[in-house]
């Protein structure tokens, strides 16, 4: 027995030598790619939020379609049986289908708070995950995934929160949007922090759910269309269950 545990130590071991002799400029090699994909997909997001109304229903409901679509590829690929395909869509609409509906109508300020929270988690995660590495989260999910990043998205999602807050702190400007209840209060910006991390963790869920459904499906991602990115539902997957708890948390602040 003590063998064993002798040579899973050595084994571990290994596997950091080996991680830790890869430049970090290695492990970032592909950011070039990630951060013009990410360019663009801005200015459009940035376009359509900018025109508003119609435009931005539009562009909100497009990207739905298109996750939906490649959920339903997933899907394909995870399972032959029909009515289990038929079950999984079904529940993928609607998952899917709600978040864009709370999207288009949460108003300027609560949009912006979405995208930003999973944007900068994305971003923090990946920064500090790639910098420090470290154990891993779920490494039969997620390989990439590790609690360095975790603490990364969850601290730049808690900055993003208070800085937004901060920024648009003004009610009557933002209208029935700003429904939070946070004010630029001492107390009340450690609670937008404590958003801004709790948001994290979920968008993390939100990735795990959809590396999960990749790992079934055999897929590295859901599909090429962005390069660097991979698929729509690639880059919404966090945003899905953020967009979710935002609603919910904004409910019951109303209430």
């Amino acid at each position: 027995m003590a063998g064993d545990d002798l040579a899973a130590v050595e084994r571990k071991r290994d596997r950091l030598k080996r991680y830790m002799t890869v430049p970090f400029a290695v492990r970032t090699s592909d950011l070039p790619k990630r951060l013009a994909s990410a360019t663009v997909m801005a200015i459009i997001a940035g376009t359509a939020l900018w025109l508003g109304g119609l435009w931005l229903d539009i562009f909100i409901f497009a990207v739905a379609f298109a996750t939906f679509c490649e959920f339903a590829f997933l899907i394909s690929r995870i399972t032959g049986n029909w009515p289990a395909r038929i079950a999984a869509a079904l529940a993928g609409a609607v998952y899917i289908g709600v978040a864009a509906f709370v999207l288009a109508g949460a108003g300027n300020f609560l949009l912006v708070l979405v995208i930003g929270a999973t944007i900068a988690t994305d971003t923090g995660a990946y920064f500090m995950g790639r910098a420090l590495g470290g154990p891993k989260i779920a490494p039969a999910i997620s390989p990439s995934k590790t609690w360095a990043g975790l603490c990364g998205g969850m601290l730049a999602a808690a900055a993003w929160v208070i800085v937004w807050v901060l920024f648009m702190n003004d009610p009557e400007a933002l209208g029935p949007g700003f429904a939070l209840g946070i004010s630029e209060s001492f107390g009340n910006l450690w609670v937008a922090a404590l958003v801004g991390g709790v948001l994290a963790i979920v968008a993390q869920v939100g990735d795990f759910f959809e590396s999960w459904m990749k790992r079934k499906a055999g897929r590295k991602d859901s599909s090429n269309l962005i390069p660097g990115h991979g698929g729509f539902f690639d880059r919404v997957d966090g945003m899905l269950p953020v967009a979710l708890a935002v609603a919910a948390i904004a409910s019951i602040a109303v209430n």
